[in-house]
């Protein structure tokens, strides 16, 4: 009997964020070992010769879905002029940006502004919209940029599929105070998108805390328990380059991440939890 495996997407985000990240996500995409990747065309970076060395990988059998990485975080700087708030001309910080949105202090005009120009910018350098959005740092599940978000996912991209970040039920750690927190943040989410006629991932994984301690190799199969037909995992695979650490703080860890999914001990574990990587083309997102 033909052993029936369950399809999953492993999407690495933060594509365009610098050369060394996108080299190694395209290197990983080349040899089958991710097929999704997430962006960010906010990013200072990211140009059209980086767009068009990604899409060539797609230019045969399509190897991996591309998605929109929607930016509002600093240390990023919106694409559309007149953006607010900012501090010294960037978006705000994370968190600083969770309180207002959580408060409802942002503009909802300038929001619709900075997320359409950053999603015509994905249609203007790969010629089609996106086959996928979400958030950089999961802003787009804040409250009051969600709306926004999935009115212009709709409208913009209307056959795209948007990230949830709610866990499956069975295999989620409750001590994980990100993962929880994501789920909250999800429920509303996934209701509006719903309601819009918008199909999302069934369940997310791949939350951990981005310690020195970090072995990625053990954590990532409690990232498969559980995770069912259609699921989506996040991960932040790349090599470290001058340009990623004047820019962000997630650095040596996207190399251990890359040296596993780049592994022999990698398919095993897929093997083992009767895990494939889903094809691009495949429909397995749902409106549930």
């Amino acid at each position: 009997m033909q052993t029936a495996y369950r399809r999953i997407w492993l999407c690495a985000d933060d594509y365009g964020i610098s050369p060394g990240v996108n080299a190694g996500i395209r290197e990983l995409i080349a040899r089958g070992r991710i097929n999704a990747t997430s962006i960010m065309v906010a990013a200072p970076l990211f140009n059209r010769r980086e767009a068009a060395a990604l899409d060539s990988l797609n230019s045969g059998e399509k190897r991996a879905a591309l998605g929109l990485h929607v930016t509002l975080s600093a240390p990023f700087k919106p694409l559309s002029t007149n953006f607010a708030p900012l501090r010294e001309g960037r978006f705000l910080p994370h968190s600083n940006m969770l309180r207002v949105a959580t408060a409802r202090r942002l503009l909802s005009e300038l929001l619709r502004i900075e997320i359409a120009t950053q999603l015509r910018s994905f249609i203007d350098v790969f010629g089609r919209p996106p086959n996928f959005l979400d958030g950089h740092q999961h802003v787009h599940l804040f409250p009051q940029i969600r709306d926004v978000f999935l009115r212009i996912a709709a409208q913009g991209a209307p056959n795209a599929w948007v990230r949830q970040c709610g866990g499956a039920r069975h295999g989620r750690r409750w001590h994980d105070h990100k993962a929880l927190t994501l789920d909250i943040l999800s429920i509303g989410f996934r209701r509006k998108a719903k309601r819009l006629g918008i199909a999302a991932n069934p369940a997310f994984a791949g939350t951990y805390n981005f310690s020195s301690r970090a072995d990625f190799a053990k954590i990532f199969p409690r990232f498969l328990s559980g995770l069912p037909d259609g699921g989506l995992i996040m991960c932040h695979p790349g090599f470290v380059d001058a340009e990623l650490k004047a820019i962000d703080s997630l650095t040596t860890l996207r190399e251990h991440e890359f040296a596993f999914f780049n592994s022999d001990s990698f398919l095993k574990v897929m093997a083992d939890h009767g895990v494939v990587l889903a094809r691009p083309t495949s429909e397995i997102v749902r409106i549930d």
